[in-house]
């Protein structure tokens, strides 16, 4: 029989020469019931005939859709990609499909996709917020639809929180760059607005900064479409700085503050430059640049198991959790003071001799 272009499930049925019920039962995961040679006939069926099980319409006759929802508010951002990647590969594992959906950091389109996925009837929903749908998504959370908040959380919302130790990145980055010989620090964000991460990792910053005597520092905003306010904010920072380094706030900031370091002349190291989040760029750079980089599929796959968690869980409904990860530093030469200073001072030595 020559395939069909839309193979049907009678169609399997009848080549496997088998029962419907039977072909049903083997797509729809109750293989076991079946003997283990009418299991191959199906399978040798299906694969002749290209057949492909309509997925959503098994979800909607059996209650179940075997599917999960995530929004991230930037898909082109390096880390939502990373985080995206461990969730999808923890759904294939777990026999569930996903569905994601990109926001733009559009607070409208941001409901205008959650209203979508909820009709597609998502088993579960991994939300990247970019603006405040803490109403939205609280009434998806009454209806018992597993909620999980990635990277950025919304108090208002009762919904599971997965995502990098903020607190901590800052201290891992502040006591790296005190070790290493830095006392003037310039901590360069994005506009905070309403990331959550943002907020928490400046507000960290200051903090730090009020109870260590001998380091100076100052936090500044680099706003997007200003090609050059990071080179204009670095320029003033390093007109006063004294043993002066940058902490980026995330990878597009490292990007912007290495491209301005370069424009200004600075050298990676005289000027101490580390990062949030790990680029595949930043080695490449040389001296190649300091990081901390986050274990985006270690949150995205954590992501997936508290959503299939509340699912299967059949006790009472239990209080949100918060499972945040810490960072891990890689050290480069971009914070390498003391070893720019020698080799500075063998390069002084030469030319006096």
């Amino acid at each position: 029989m020559r395939p069909s272009r839309h193979a049907t499930l009678l169609e399997v049925a009848r080549e496997a020469n088998a029962s419907k019920t039977s072909v049903s039962r083997y797509f729809g995961g109750e293989r076991e019931r079946l003997s283990p040679s009418l299991q191959r006939r199906i399978a040798q069926a299906a694969r002749r005939l290209d057949y492909r099980p309509n997925q959503m319409a098994r979800g909607l006759k059996g209650g179940r859709s075997r599917l999960i929802g995530m929004l991230v508010a930037d898909i082109r951002n390096p880390y939502s990609v990373a985080v995206m990647h461990g969730v999808e590969q923890a759904c294939r594992e777990r026999g569930y499909s996903l569905l994601v959906g990109n926001t733009g950091n559009d607070p409208a389109q941001e409901r205008t996709h959650l209203a979508l996925l909820a009709s597609y009837r998502v088993e579960g929903l991994v939300i990247n917020a970019a603006g405040s749908p803490g109403r939205e998504l609280q009434s998806l959370a009454d209806q018992g639809l597993p909620l999980v908040l990635l990277d950025r959380w919304l108090e208002e919302v009762e919904a599971d929180v997965v995502g990098l130790d903020n607190a901590l990145a800052v201290d891992m980055a502040i006591d790296h760059l005190r070790r290493q010989g830095y006392r003037s620090l310039l901590f360069l964000s994005e506009p905070p607005g309403q990331a959550s991460p943002r907020q928490q990792r400046w507000q960290r910053f200051e903090q730090r900064l009020a109870g260590e005597p001998n380091l100076h520092g100052e936090r500044r905003d680099l706003s997007p479409g200003e090609p050059d306010a990071a080179r204009e904010i670095l320029q003033d920072f390093l007109a006063w700085a004294e043993r002066p380094a940058v902490l980026c706030a995330n990878g597009n900031v490292t990007l912007a503050a290495t491209r301005a370091l370069q424009a200004l002349g600075a050298r990676l190291g005289e000027v101490g430059l580390l990062g949030i989040d790990e680029l595949d760029w930043c080695e490449l750079v040389p001296p190649g640049i300091t990081t901390l980089a986050q274990p985006t599929e270690a949150i995205g796959r954590a992501a997936v198991q508290q959503l299939l968690a509340r699912l299967d869980d059949g006790t009472p409904p239990q209080p949100p959790r918060r499972t945040l990860y810490p960072a891990r530093l890689n050290a480069r030469g971009s914070t390498r003071l003391a070893a720019f200073a020698k080799n500075h001072d063998n390069d002084c030595d030469k030319e006096q001799r």
